[in-house]
């Protein structure tokens, strides 16, 4: 027994397809297809980025992963450059010292290479320091917590002593760095 046929006319798909082929032989755009809301648990390098100039504004990006500061005085990378292992160690440029948000050298990371006193609140770093590497080959900086009318003296990096990868028990609390260039 054969099913009847209900509206069939043989014109009725005749102009939906023309309309398809008419695009793509034009290269029309193709519709775009909803993108997949982002992992919070692994955000990209452009999502790391616009999330650091939203809560520290002022920055100005220098390449793929950093944001200058200050005229360049400070310098943040948001992530390690693509290609290098997490964890691989402290990895300061040379001519700086450097500070982490996380222990082993975890990002994000600060540097600076000016001397004498420096307040880390002016660039969003008081408090969060969890690291520290210094890439210089003389001089030494402290990190100081403003504890009221006096600042007390955290932990010292150097020359003789330049890499920290837990500053522990002092994770956290640096508010400001006093770096002495002699």
């Amino acid at each position: 027994m054969a099913l009847p046929i209900r509206n069939h006319r043989p014109g009725r798909w005749l102009l939906p397809a023309a309309l398809i082929l008419t695009l793509l032989a034009t290269g029309a755009p193709a519709v775009a297809r909803p993108v997949a809301d982002p992992d919070p648990a692994n955000p990209t390098i452009e999502q790391q980025i616009a999330e650091y100039l939203a809560a520290h504004p002022g920055g100005v990006r220098i390449n793929e992963t950093e944001l200058a500061y200050s005229d360049g005085r400070f310098i943040v990378s948001v992530a390690r450059p693509a290609g290098t292992a997490p964890l691989a160690g402290p990895d300061c440029p040379s001519g700086w010292f450097c500070f982490y948000d996380g222990t082993n050298y975890g990002y994000p990371r600060g540097r600076l290479s000016d001397c004498g006193w420096q307040d880390l609140g002016n660039w969003g770093w008081r408090n969060r320091t969890e690291s520290a590497h210094y890439h210089l080959g003389y001089g030494s900086t402290t990190f100081l917590d403003e504890t009221g009318a006096t600042d007390s003296k955290l932990f010292v990096i150097s020359a003789a002593n330049r890499a920290v990868a837990d500053v522990s028990p002092h994770r956290n609390r640096a508010d400001y760095v006093y770096r002495i260039c002699s």
